[in-house]
């Protein structure tokens, strides 16, 4: 048995430095310590996030800073994107306590992400999640703070682990799961074949299709091994395209 690791927690393109430094306050309350910072807009290091955080920074939570998401989530093999509004996404939609167990039921690094002050994950950032994570927030006012959105989740993730840690197993007979940039390499295959193949019509239409083709098959919660085998024959339709199969003669 193993001790259950803490997820990492992923600010998308954060405006505020106080809020960065709110919310790793409030992680290293209730022991998480992976901060991931994507494209923040004052950049990194940040003075007030500094102050803010009360000495988290310096005392544990450790902050990594990436250009895009995909490089963020890179090494993950499961995500929760956290967001207030309908997406129209075939994905399952949890509270607190559900991407909790959902979290702790996964094998391998996980992550919770979280959209930026102004306006919240874009379309493209929830099509590389799992699942989507909401809130019974008020719904003519659902708008959260950032800091304050992180601090629930935390909340729920120290009170589960009883700030003592919990245990969990692990399944026999599964292979380990794919990470994120695994992933995303295989999606990007599959549709570069695509786009060879015309099948993005019209062009216009393109990010919606890619969007619910990605939504649709990150369902699969696919392993390494898995991912291999499917870019397999993804590359074995592609060179087979054009050839004609031959009958042997008699």
């Amino acid at each position: 048995m193993a001790l259950q690791q803490a997820p990492a927690i992923l600010l998308h393109t954060p405006q505020l430095g106080e809020n960065i430094g709110a919310a790793a306050r409030v992680m290293l309350n209730f022991g998480l310590t992976d901060l991931r910072l994507v494209s923040p807009r004052d950049g990194w290091p940040s003075a007030s996030a500094e102050a803010m955080s009360a000495g988290a920074l310096g005392s544990g939570v450790e902050v990594s800073v990436f250009a895009t998401l995909e490089a963020a989530i890179a090494d993950l093999t499961f995500a929760v994107a956290t967001t207030a509004r309908p997406r129209g996404m075939e994905k399952p939609v949890m509270d607190a306590v559900g991407a909790l167990e959902a979290l702790r039921g996964h094998d391998g690094r996980c992550g919770v992400l979280f959209g930026g002050e102004k306006s919240g994950l874009p379309n493209e950032a929830v099509a590389l999640c799992d699942a989507i994570l909401t809130y019974p927030v008020n719904p003519g006012f659902a708008s959260l703070n950032l800091a304050q959105a992180v601090g629930v989740f935390c909340h729920q993730w120290g009170a589960g682990e009883g700030l003592g840690g919990r245990f969990a197993g692990k399944d026999e007979g599964v292979g380990a799961p794919a990470s994120r940039e695994d992933v995303i390499g295989l999606f990007e295959h599959f549709e570069s074949e695509l786009e060879r193949a015309g099948y993005f019509y019209p062009p216009e239409k393109t990010p919606v299709m890619i969007n619910n083709l990605r939504n649709a098959l990150i369902r699969a919660q696919w392993t390494q091994q898995e991912v291999q085998t499917f870019r397999g024959a993804i590359k074995a339709l592609s060179l087979g395209r054009g050839k004609a199969r031959v009958k042997p003669e008699a």
